[in-house]
């Protein structure tokens, strides 16, 4: 204990990352193994606890291993991936308030999944490339918006410009709904966001593009690194900071695409993770990103845990409470007295 007292007392920068990282992915354990023992259901916390120990009633066993074990790992990725691209887009526009949910980027995936829904495709078909695709044009517009003065390093611009996407695309979004019953009810889903009722076939679907993101997210994270010191300075390292700006654009709609296909469009994580990792490991943007993986998830499925202990016998949307959780943050880091930036 006086050895753990000690890592805390340090600097951020200074504390070690394998403590910082091990400490919160033993969290995250814990957290899962809440998730299979706590439910909304007829099942409570003994006889998920005895099915776990391989004593459970038929009910049980599909209750714990087809329910609740899939939205756990649903969980785990979507976590993992707003998390890390909540990084990204933070490093890349040197902004803390740059956030997949906030920018437009979510309401983008939202949009594109509409119009496939009006076009006629269906939710079980859907494509998890659609969302990306609306991500990706989501991101663009909103970094370009936010560049018509040259800079998108202005907090209060960046926020404005993400805060009219997103009112602009979910409007859009409702009055296609309105002409369409069917899609109007399949949408119902993405509209709030949760994990409930995802198969792990859903997961797998959007796997391919999870593990691409992650090998690009690879490749750009010593750029990023060389950036956050100044253009001329990754130039000088033989770096070309347009190519990496479009290529962590990439790779955050391929992560909040694949997040907003299988969970819905999640405000406030991509904003909530990397504040708190930064504040345990400093601002460099490769530890802060790996103390994400765990980060992201372990966030999301505490969440989804409360959501079903809340409103029982029915279950709070998850979006909903990640939003009472994020929107306090966003208000702490506009008031403090020198809003800090990511150069």
């Amino acid at each position: 204990m006086p050895l753990l007292l000690q890592h805390f007392q340090r600097a951020p920068s200074q504390r070690p990352l394998v403590v910082c990282f091990s400490l919160v992915s033993l969290a995250l354990l814990l957290s899962m193994v809440l998730s299979l023992l706590f439910g909304a259901g007829s099942i409570d916390m003994t006889q998920s606890w005895q099915t776990l120990l391989g004593h459970g009633s038929d009910e049980a066993v599909f209750i714990l291993y087809e329910l609740r074990l899939p939205r756990t790992l649903v969980a785990l990725v979507v976590g993992m991936a707003l998390g890390i691209a909540g990084a990204l887009m933070q490093a890349v526009a040197r902004n803390p308030l740059a956030e997949p949910g906030l920018l437009g980027v979510s309401a983008g995936a939202s949009f594109a999944i509409a119009i496939a829904l009006m076009m006629g495709a269906s939710a079980a078909t859907l494509s998890a490339g659609v969302a990306q695709l609306g991500a990706l044009l989501g991101c663009l517009f909103v970094m370009a918006a936010a560049r018509l003065q040259g800079q998108f390093k202005d907090p209060v611009r960046l926020v404005l410009a993400g805060a009219a996407l997103t009112s602009l695309l979910t409007a859009l979004t409702s009055i296609l709904l309105m002409y369409d019953q069917r899609a109007a009810d399949e949408i119902r889903f993405w509209v709030t966001g949760s994990v409930a009722g995802r198969s792990l076939d859903n997961l797998v679907a959007v796997l391919p593009y999870f593990i691409a993101a992650t090998l690009l997210t690879l490749y750009v994270s010593r750029p990023l690194a060389s950036m956050a010191l100044g253009e001329k300075v990754a130039l000088g390292l033989g770096h070309n900071p347009r190519v990496i700006r479009y290529l962590v654009m990439l790779a955050v709609a391929l992560l909040t695409g694949s997040a907003t296909a299988i969970a819905g469009p999640i405000m406030f994580v991509g904003l909530v993770v990397p504040f708190m990792a930064r504040a345990l490991v400093g601002p460099d943007i490769r530890r802060t990103m790996i103390l994400c993986l765990p980060l992201g998830p372990l966030l999301i499925i505490c969440a989804d845990i409360l959501t079903r202990l809340i409103a029982q016998p029915a279950e709070m949307p998850l979006g909903v409470l990640t939003a009472m959780v994020g929107a306090p943050v966003l208000m702490l880091i506009v008031r403090a007295k020198r809003l800090p930036t990511l150069a």
